[in-house]
């Protein structure tokens, strides 16, 4: 069989089609929002969140080309879905993974978060972790297709994490969990402090 050949032309327009694939108006990536989903109201007086974790190793790292990069939209999951609905002790959303690797041919997700009650004392009440790995195939290399790709990526990856995030909260902080009906008290707002304290070690 004979593969016909370019031709010399077509060579030269080829990279300029490419170009132009990736023109255009630029595409929107709207960051997602979990407030529709079901809360998680906990028997603390507040929620703080540990976002402190950063990538180790830089070679093969592409969370951050992601347009809505993973790290923040599990914040944003723990904005979302948990409230502080009691008046002592404190719950922490700690994010301990949120990469994506690049290997030649797919790339490779994992998120992981923990979550952990005390009471104001320090002592501990509870704790429970949610962990979920997907890969996916690398569908092209020009930066638009390497945007799109990462934003359903970071989707798809939240999609499972909101899942197993709340069969792991309700199975293992049963005896914590309040109801989130219209005629319970309003809850305390989600809380952020810095817990990159001299001498922490950042979670891996």
């Amino acid at each position: 069989m004979t593969v016909p050949r370019l031709s010399r032309r077509a060579l030269v327009l080829a990279p300029l089609f490419v170009a132009a694939c990736d023109a255009g108006p630029p595409p929107s990536y709207p960051a997602p929002r979990y407030d529709h989903l079901p809360s998680l109201k906990l028997a603390v007086g507040r929620v703080d969140i540990d976002d402190s974790w950063a990538p180790r190793g830089a070679s093969r790292r592409v969370e951050h080309l992601a347009p809505v990069t993973p790290r923040e939209t599990l914040r944003r999951m723990a904005e979302d879905r948990l409230l502080a609905g009691g008046t002592t002790g404190r719950a922490v959303f700690v994010i301990e993974d949120a990469s994506i690797i690049r290997l030649p041919r797919h790339y490779e997700g994992t998120l992981a978060v923990r979550l952990e009650m005390t009471d104001d004392a320090g002592n501990r009440l509870g704790e429970t972790t949610a962990r979920v790995v997907q890969v996916r195939p690398v569908a092209g290399e020009s930066q638009r297709a390497v945007s799109d790709e990462l934003y359903a990526f970071v989707r798809d990856l939240m999609k499972e994490m909101n899942v197993e995030f709340e069969y792991q909260v309700r199975r293992a902080m049963r005896a914590s969990l309040q109801t989130t009906s219209p005629s319970a008290p309003q809850p305390g707002a989600v809380e952020t402090e810095s817990l990159d304290a001299p001498g922490r070690t950042p979670p891996r």
